[in-house]
């Protein structure tokens, strides 16, 4: 294991500044808002903040068209805003992680547009994926990839005399232009980027579109690109794993080999720096073995496990899960990184069935997770026990929403504003603005705010909260360099486990309640509903719940 740090065992919250926290009254969340909540975020128990992107933007996709990585959009402040948040977290103990979108830009970035006005093969439109069409007159794309998006993957552009022109690739939104990675100013450009928000005394960086930058056979066709893109969606939970999988073993514009070679430079950038500043890569790769080449020594910090992120609540996949992820980053001498839920994907309520069962479900699911060896990553509104918010289409604003023509609803239900108090529930703004949410807050979420939870001590939050405390104090579960779990006997549909010194975790992921034979020495530390209980050795344990127990007094 690499030199003790703050970050592999650390727990890390994710604000969609849209949704957290309104300053100004404009209906859209900010950082200055989110500096009004740093004592919220300490609270809760969390080491460190990750914000998702607040660059200048035209907003097509939540931000994550950038028009420029080193200024801040003044739907969310300025600089100073930034510099301000940064500091304030510095100032309670907490790391602040920013979002780079290196995949791509807004075709509203200057690049892009001094494109538009330059001719092929020009210095300008090298820095994009600018091809001629097939065909007799260029009228086909130069091949069939689709948007992860929905539709086609290329856009044909009017040249400045008028006649159809070059197309452009993006696989994204169709203002998302893709990058080229082989060429040296945008490598340049990029590490620029880097530089300039560590300079800031960011501590680090969450890598959009990790897997994507390198495009080393960007002509070739592939196979079946309407099933790639739906094996590509992480909120497409009804593809079967076997046909997901073998779409995923060969995807021409994701995990290229390139993509080492421009990480291995960024790493030294990251090194150059005082305080451990970090990376975590979004990479969803396949065979899942390929992730662990991200987090090699000399490259990122961590990994998303997606495993998690779309796994159902049942042992027969968990159990594997963890077994595989463990060893492949032991593997490379790194550590797991574990999440449940994040803003492209449902809520780990609504994946896991809704409800008074999908609640129950997301805390054993959350308990299980915050036991197993590495860091962590919360979505705002996880420690609610949120669900998605039910929207009408007239309010939706997903470009995924636009593209499918409706068909496929899109992510804004994981990104609806989080209701902070009760007061003003009539008008259901819950705290977040005074003016109106940018989009509607469910009128039902007043016994989900976080003020109501907050004097609750069986709520969600407060769960939260307690689960936190716990993995930050007890000697099993603290410990950054204690990747080691000692699996226990257990019926099926149970996963049993031990951490050492003095910790084990049973978690029952059926319906039926169980009794189980624990070891002697143990007791109950925490459980994630009621009803659970020890005796003479004996644990009973309800359906769908998680309890940790402990040797130690």
């Amino acid at each position: 294991m690499r030199v003790k740090s703050w970050w592999p065992n650390s727990a890390i919250y994710q604000v969609y500044p849209r949704s957290f926290q309104d300053s100004n009254g404009d209906g859209e969340g900010d950082l200055k808002g989110v500096s009004t909540r740093i004592d919220y975020l300490k609270s809760l128990g969390v080491d460190a903040i990750w914000l998702s992107p607040f660059y200048k933007s035209p907003n097509k996709d939540g931000g994550y068209d950038v028009a420029d990585p080193r200024d801040v959009d003044p739907r969310f402040g300025d600089l100073g805003d930034a510099k301000a948040l940064i500091d304030g977290a510095h100032k309670v103990g907490l790391k602040i992680i920013v979002d780079i979108v290196p995949n791509h830009f807004s075709t509203e970035h200057h690049w892009f547009k001094a494109a538009l006005n330059s001719p092929k093969r020009s210095r300008e439109r090298a820095r994009f994926h600018f091809y001629d069409g097939r065909g007799a007159t260029g009228e086909s794309p130069p091949n069939n990839w689709n948007s992860i998006f929905g539709g086609p993957a290329w856009s044909r552009i009017t040249e400045k005399d008028g006649t159809a022109g070059q197309w452009y690739l993006h696989l994204f939104d169709s203002t998302q232009a893709d990058l080229n990675w082989d060429n040296q100013e945008v490598r340049e450009d990029f590490e620029a980027t880097l530089r300039f928000w560590l300079d800031l005394g960011a501590d680090g960086f969450r890598i959009d579109v990790a897997h994507g930058l390198a495009k080393d056979e960007i002509l070739k066709d592939h196979h079946d690109p309407e099933a790639l893109t739906r094996a590509l969606r992480l909120d497409v939970t009804d593809m079967p794993d076997n046909e997901r999988a073998e779409l995923l073993s060969d995807v021409p514009f994701f995990d290229r080999e390139g993509v080492h070679q421009i990480y291995r430079g960024w790493r030294k950038i990251f090194d150059s720096y005082p305080g451990e500043r970090i990376s975590v890569a979004e990479a969803w790769v396949h065979p899942s073995s390929r992730a662990a080449r991200y987090v090699r020594s000399d490259e990122l910090h961590q990994i998303f496990n997606f495993d998690f992120l779309v796994a159902p609540w049942s042992a027969i996949t968990l159990i594997p899960a963890i077994k595989r992820t463990l060893s492949e980053v032991a593997a490379v001498a790194a550590p797991p990184t574990w999440v449940l839920s994040n803003h492209d994907s449902p809520r780990l309520v609504t994946r896991l069935g809704g409800g008074e069962i999908g609640e129950w479900r997301a805390r054993a699911f959350a308990l299980l997770t915050h036991a197993l060896p590495g860091g962590i990553y919360i979505f705002q509104g996880e420690e609610l026990g949120l669900a998605d918010g039910e929207l009408s289409d007239e309010v939706r604003q997903d470009p995924i929403f636009f593209r499918t023509n409706g068909k496929d609803k899109g992510r804004d239900g994981a990104r609806i504003p989080l209701p902070w108090d009760t007061a003003n529930e009539a008008t259901n703004k819950f705290g977040f603005t005074t003016g109106e949410p940018w989009l509607p807050i469910p009128a039902h979420w007043s016994s989900k705010s976080v003020a109501s939870q907050d004097k609750e001590n069986s709520s969600s939050l407060n769960f939260y909260r307690e689960s936190l405390r716990i993995r930050s104090e007890h000697p099993a579960l603290k410990s950054s360099s204690n990747y080691e779990i000692n699996w226990l006997a257990a019926p099926d549909g149970v996963i049993a486990f031990q951490r050492h010194p003095g910790f084990a975790l049973f978690a029952n992921t059926t319906a039926q309640t169980m009794d189980l034979e624990v070891p002697a020495e143990f007791e109950l530390l925490f459980s994630s509903r009621p009803g659970v209980a020890i005796d003479g050795g004996r644990l009973t344990l309800p359906g769908d719940a998680t309890c940790w127990l402990t040797a130690f007094k």
